[in-house]
């Protein structure tokens, strides 16, 4: 069979969330199923890392999808005429979008509609082009996937999609999350945190990602820190907003945030087991895989009551109200107080990210692709 595949978001150095879900369930998939032609469609050169096997066609689609308009002419345009050129049997595509077209069997991976609950926090441009096309990208597919059962039934109710044609996949994490011996967390904290104990942040430093009210209960809980405890910020400040900045700006002990920038992943690894928690308090997520490295490393969580986030963390991590920074704060200091409350939560995480693995997430997809590739 031959089978088409979206992959603009396989970037060589630029893997973000999706493109980390790309990456891991296409190698895994395109490796186990050498009887398949697979046909990457690129919308720019693209890096040989990401040809994984010989069963793998590279090809490269134009324009470039780098923002709107461009999102347009690449899917509308130039996906299809390597569609008509392959004549594949399907064309799936991990990151939502999609060509509106029935020429060809889909499946789509639509991973969340937070655009659709929370429009202030996207730009206008993208927040136009996403409502005028997400809801035909769910209806013209034969199937789609999502990554949580809160995403399916949203997907359901705001696009009027049978639930039957939704299947549900987790994702993954990178194994490479462990716990750390004792040595390489006082190593690891003498290069990041000056050697004290910390709380840690780690994502996109976006709205939706909280960062303001988590920032505004640390500085509550420093009021009654007796060890000095920093706060570490993992993570790309260039979508830092105004309001957040005046924020930090106004934080009374804003000399124990300590801003880190991305980190790659052998440094991440070390940053988020050695952390005495991290606080994980996301305004929406679709499924939210730092909650599950966070399980691998051994490292408590703090997380939200809202969308996926306690579906993804079971009762593997403390729940808390994301909107409520005194809230927030009291479960900081909880944490600081309450050692068996410690130990239980990393037994119980190291239990829970046991359902988690790329593994299963290839083999999940797969199925979904070939309910429609023999249907």
């Amino acid at each position: 069979m031959k089978i088409a595949v979206n992959t603009r978001l396989l970037i060589k150095g630029k893997l973000e969330g999706i493109g980390w879900f790309s990456y891991e369930t296409l190698k895994r998939i395109t490796q186990n199923h050498p009887e398949h032609q697979f046909y990457f469609i690129f919308d720019r050169p693209y890096h040989p890392d990401f040809v994984f096997g010989e069963n793998i066609i590279p090809l490269t689609a134009y324009p470039p999808a780098k923002h709107p308009y461009l999102w347009y002419f690449f899917f509308e345009w130039g996906v299809p005429y390597q569609l008509r050129k392959i004549k594949p049997d399907l064309f799936f595509s991990p990151d939502g979008w999609v060509p509106l077209t029935k020429k060809v069997k889909m499946v789509n991976v639509i991973h969340d509609l937070n655009f659709e609950h929370h429009p202030e926090f996207i730009a206008p441009t993208p927040l136009k082009y996403y409502q005028k096309y997400f809801h035909q990208f769910a209806q013209y597919p034969e199937r789609i996937v999502t990554v949580s059962e809160f995403s399916k039934n949203d997907i359901s109710e705001l696009y009027g999609v049978d639930k039957e044609r939704i299947d549900v996949v987790y994702n993954g994490s990178n194994m490479l999350y462990r716990p750390l011996t004792d040595i390489e967390k006082e190593q690891t904290k003498g290069k990041y945190s000056f050697g004290y104990p910390y709380f840690l942040f780690v994502g996109l430093v976006h709205k939706r990602k909280n960062l303001q009210r988590i920032l505004e209960a640390f500085d509550r809980f420093k009021e009654q820190d007796q060890e000095q405890y920093k706060m570490v910020v993992v993570g790309e400040l260039k979508y830092m907003d105004e309001e957040t900045r005046e924020s930090i700006e106004n934080m009374k002990f804003k000399d124990d945030v300590i801003f880190l920038g991305r980190k790659p992943i052998d440094e991440l690894i070390m940053i988020t087991g050695s952390a005495t928690a991290m606080v994980y308090t996301s305004l929406f997520e679709g499924f939210g895989i730092p909650i599950v490295e966070a399980f691998q490393a051994g490292t408590p969580l703090i997380t939200s009551n809202v969308t996926s986030m306690p579906e993804i963390a079971g009762d593997a991590a403390l729940i808390v109200d994301p909107y409520q920074v005194q809230e927030i704060a009291n479960t900081m200091i909880k944490i600081t107080k309450e050692p068996e409350l410690v130990k239980e939560l990393i037994e119980k995480g190291k239990k829970r990210a046991t359902l988690f693995s790329w593994d299963l997430t290839a083999e999940r997809v797969w199925r979904s692709i070939e309910k429609v590739l023999y249907s």
